[in-house]
């Protein structure tokens, strides 16, 4: 992300008017925001909690939005911290740290299920396992299968390539399957 500021005729770059925040800091709030905040849902369960913690982070990166437009990558950068503050977020409240049994009982496998009891056993198996992948193969599978994102836009939020979402879903899928068993698989569980 790089900054759209012009300069003067003397050579000196404009000043962002005290109180007004950088018009990139606008645009990026603006792109990531309601991501951020369905990620939190997800690992919070709850609407308030979750924009409570990007709130937070919003105003963390407004502090040091000079200093995240100088990291190589400030969308990835961001990620962190809004993943930090999550993290937080669910141990302030006395939260177990977060991760998603009960996003099983919402999933859409189980709305469509022949024998739901199975289908909550499964769902439960998998979540169970999701937990022993990297934190970025969870953010990734937590996009693409809970929130249905494609790979680019999944790319934009966590600050990587369509390629490198695609290839970790690759290798988060192989892990799982290497978890779970060869007999259970996430085919079909888009």
């Amino acid at each position: 992300m790089t900054r759209n500021r012009s300069r003067d005729t003397s050579g000196t770059p404009p000043v962002t008017p005290p109180g007004r925040p950088d018009l990139s800091f606008t645009a990026f709030h603006q792109m990531n925001r309601p991501s951020y905040v369905r990620y939190a849902e997800t690992y919070l369960r709850h609407r308030q909690d979750a924009e409570e913690a990007i709130d937070s982070t919003f105003e963390h990166l407004l502090r040091t939005w000079d200093q995240v437009l100088l990291t190589e990558n400030p969308a990835a950068y961001a990620w962190t911290i809004m993943r930090n503050k999550v993290t937080d977020h669910a141990r302030a409240r006395t939260r177990r740290p977060p991760l998603i049994d009960e996003a099983a009982f919402n999933t859409v496998a189980l709305r469509d299920a022949v024998d739901p009891i199975g289908q909550i056993t499964e769902s439960l198996a998998l979540f169970r396992a999701l937990r022993q992948l990297t934190d970025r193969q969870q953010d990734v599978m937590v996009m693409i299968y809970l929130q249905s994102m494609n790979a680019p836009e999944a790319a934009a939020v966590l600050g990587m390539t369509s390629a490198t979402v695609r290839s970790t879903v690759r290798h988060s899928l192989r892990r799982l399957r290497e978890i779970l068993g060869p007999d259970r698989t996430m085919e079909g569980q888009r």
